[in-house]
């Protein structure tokens, strides 16, 4: 196995509650061989369990409120990236709603083998909504006119591209299909395709999608406030993983495996995805001074 840790999801799975646990479980459930605090959640009748009741109850926060937020958009009429900024929000919609299934552990029709689907779509959709996020911070730099057939033709055919194929590596991952990626079943679950798809190029996604941002705000617009926001969202960000991945043992064990700390996680990027609208609803306005200039017309 080599002296790293890369590619590992061992240690992610035994302190956290993340999707991709879920496909490397014998029965498909996030309570595989890995030790650590145990998500109880909420018992049911017959036998089933909200695993992350408090999740679940974001997650349909989450849901409504990035209906709302694209209702906004839409009377934004003037605002460029309108379309792909809503592009980006149906995309964080759709991640909120595989979450109820695959980390709030939401009771479903053949059980483990259905939150397979639910985990690897989530994992897709993750990697394709970061690169749209990425892409809006494109679109302002105006290298093509927003909102055309062309920008968000592109823009959906590449996400689709991510989608489809995470989640294809995903869903081969979990059902077994090539048995390529059995030995991801054996500790340490080493699964390097998924461990660069899904821990590594998001993250980078929003890395350039920050940069991208900045100069943007601080060295086309001229303004330093609009950073207020695109920082606040980073922060709120960094805020939710550390939750999830360094603090999550620690409250699972302080409430005896009732909840751990992907339902802070889910709070702090839903406070984030709030805070990148307002970033971009502050840059869009019709008031701030645009130089004169073929990348800018």
């Amino acid at each position: 196995m080599g002296s790293t840790d890369f590619g590992n999801f061992e240690n992610f799975c035994r302190d956290s509650t993340l999707p991709v646990c879920n496909l490397f479980s014998p029965d498909h459930s996030q309570n595989g061989p890995w030790g650590g605090c145990e998500l109880r959640g909420i018992g049911l009748s017959g036998g089933d369990r909200l695993g992350n009741l408090g999740s679940i109850l974001l997650c349909g926060a989450a849901i409504a409120v990035s209906g709302f937020l694209l209702l906004l958009s839409e009377r934004k009429r003037a605002a460029v990236g309108r379309r792909e900024m809503q592009l980006f929000l149906i995309g964080y919609i759709l991640i909120s709603i595989c979450e109820i299934f695959s980390v709030g552990v939401f009771p479903i029709p053949q059980g483990e083998r259905v939150r397979v689907v639910f985990s690897a779509i989530h994992i897709g959709l993750i990697t394709a909504t970061t690169w749209i996020l990425l892409l809006n911070a494109v679109v302002g730099y105006q290298l093509v006119d927003d909102g055309t057939v062309l920008s968000m033709g592109l823009m959906v055919a590449s996400a689709a591209a991510f989608l489809i194929g995470t989640g294809y590596i995903a869903l081969d991952t979990g059902y077994q299909w090539t048995e390529y990626w059995n030995n991801s079943y054996d500790l340490p679950n080493r699964h390097i395709a998924l461990y660069v798809l899904y821990q590594l190029v998001p993250l980078i996604f929003l890395v350039v999608f920050y940069i991208l941002e900045a100069v943007l705000v601080l060295r086309v617009l001229a303004e330093t406030r609009p950073m207020i926001y695109l920082t606040a969202a980073a922060v709120l960000f960094a805020i939710g993983q550390v939750f999830n991945y360094a603090i999550s043992p620690y409250i699972c064990d302080g409430t005896s495996g009732a909840v751990d700390g992907a339902l802070f996680q889910t709070l702090f990027t839903l406070l984030s995805v709030i805070t990148i609208w307002i970033f971009w609803s502050s840059i869009t306005e019709d008031d701030w001074p645009m130089p004169t200039g073929p990348a800018y017309s």
